[in-house]
């Protein structure tokens, strides 16, 4: 396992991400102060926001104010969530991992049902039948 290309792709995906929150709380902003450019970003944005960068180089050639807005946001909401995220994301797993092992644990644990059972029994030809 090659942590450091994990960590890298992690980081990837929270840019991506942090992206797509920036355009979400723009475009809210827009339909209260200007609804048909909040329709137009959110138009643009409905498929391209898979790739923050590339997205971004797109948005400069058609919206260089809104791609200024973007940054802005985008470099906000990065600096608020990333200092809480490792020890959530850590606490995250650990709760969610806890709760799954339980889940497994019970499961392989049960014992078979009494239906089950008492159907077995009915076929067993060894188990005397009441008639």
């Amino acid at each position: 396992m090659d942590s450091k290309q994990v960590a890298k792709d992690t980081a990837k995906f929270l840019q991506n991400y942090l992206t797509y929150q920036a355009v979400k709380v723009i475009v809210q902003q827009l339909s209260e102060t200007n609804p048909p450019e909040a329709i137009w970003l959110s138009r643009y944005s409905a498929s391209k926001l898979e790739d923050a960068e590339a997205y971004i180089q797109g948005l400069m050639l058609e919206r260089k104010d809104l791609v200024l807005r973007i940054l802005t946001v985008r470099e906000h909401l990065g600096e608020a969530v990333l200092d809480f995220l490792p020890a959530m994301v850590k606490l995250g797993i650990k709760d969610a991992n806890m709760q799954h092992r339980r889940q497994l644990l019970e499961r392989l644990t049960q014992t078979p049902e009494l239906e089950s059972t008492a159907s077995e029994s009915e076929s067993d030809p060894t188990v005397p039948q009441d008639e």
